[in-house]
């Protein structure tokens, strides 16, 4: 019973970053626009948060400058990706690596740095029910503000005109444009947005599940994200469970060496990757669905002359 309650709370934990980050993608994907800079938003958001809470001892800070950040740096992309209708693929690869290189840099100093403490995670009395307590109540609260965004970024999407609106942009920006919609300010206000959800998965990263900093400590994680959203075909549940079992394969593996089954180390980190390559390469033989499912617009620049 503690190995089950310990591989679903380890679960949550590992899934969370990935969880936020794609939800965000998801957004700004709807309105047509490829962000390929996951990974280098993520890193600069990670050591945001970390410098600035060893810098002023609060956690809460660390998440608002981690956010802001990212917000910061999605904007930058839109600049190039928005503004001057660059290649969005070049641009984001481009943010990609800037965002690694900067982090690495003015991470140095941080190396080490020790954290303030913080106050136990997990809901007060219901952390102490055996195994659901363990299991489910014992996470810090941005693990459930990821679980509560799946049904908000749905009911946005798919129940609210601003939702459809993004939607309508992603699918035909010239259709969106004739009705009087700003195509250029949709897509920024959607990239703000997934700038803010990345953010917070980089800082929940540095902060919350290592915590601390290492240059390169997102690992692939942001193109991870990137794959799961296509994986969820751009629907926020869908998106959901290949986060829990991206998350879920990640533990399982560190689970099994825990009571005693041995598994080389190379192999852990191997199996999430290779599940994901598998699993898009799988989806990718129906073409059709893909396309039926995916943004019309999705990573072509809107020239309205």
């Amino acid at each position: 019973m503690s190995v089950a309650a310990s591989l679903i709370a380890t679960t949550m934990n590992a899934s969370t970053p990935l969880l936020l980050a794609a939800l965000g993608i998801l957004v700004a994907e709807r309105s047509g626009v490829l962000n390929l800079g996951v990974e280098g938003i993520m890193l600069m958001a990670a050591i945001a948060g970390y410098m600035a809470t060893v810098e002023t001892g609060s956690f809460a800070v660390g998440f608002i400058a981690a956010v802001a950040v990212g917000i910061l740096f999605a904007l930058f992309f839109a600049i190039f990706a928005v503004g001057l209708r660059a290649n969005q693929q070049a641009s984001g690869l481009g943010v990609a690596i800037f965002g690694g290189g900067l982090s690495a840099y003015i991470g140095i100093p941080y190396q080490g740095a020790v954290l303030p403490e913080r106050a136990a995670d997990g809901i007060p009395f219901l952390d102490q029910i055996p195994f659901l307590g363990q299991a489910f109540f014992s996470q810090h609260w941005i693990v459930y503000l990821s679980l509560l965004m799946i049904p908000a970024v749905w009911y946005f999407l798919f129940r609210t005109r601003p939702g459809l609106v993004v939607r309508a942009v992603g699918e035909s920006p010239f259709s969106a444009n004739a009705l009087g919609y700003s195509v250029p300010m949709i897509r920024c206000a959607t990239l703000a947005f997934s700038g803010a959800c990345i953010g917070l998965s980089g800082a929940y990263l540095s902060l919350i599940y290592t915590p601390l900093w290492v240059e390169g400590m997102i690992a692939g994680r942001g193109w991870i994200a990137l794959a799961l959203v296509t994986f969820g075909t751009w629907r926020p549940f869908r998106v959901f469970l290949g986060a829990y079992l991206f998350g879920g394969m990640t533990m399982l593996q560190m689970n099994l060496q825990s009571i005693g089954i041995s598994v080389p180390t190379q192999f852990i980190s191997m199996a999430p990757y290779a599940a994901t390559i598998i699993v898009l390469a799988l989806i990718s033989r129906n073409p059709t669905w893909i396309r039926l499912n995916m943004p019309a617009s999705l990573g072509k620049p809107f020239n309205p002359h």
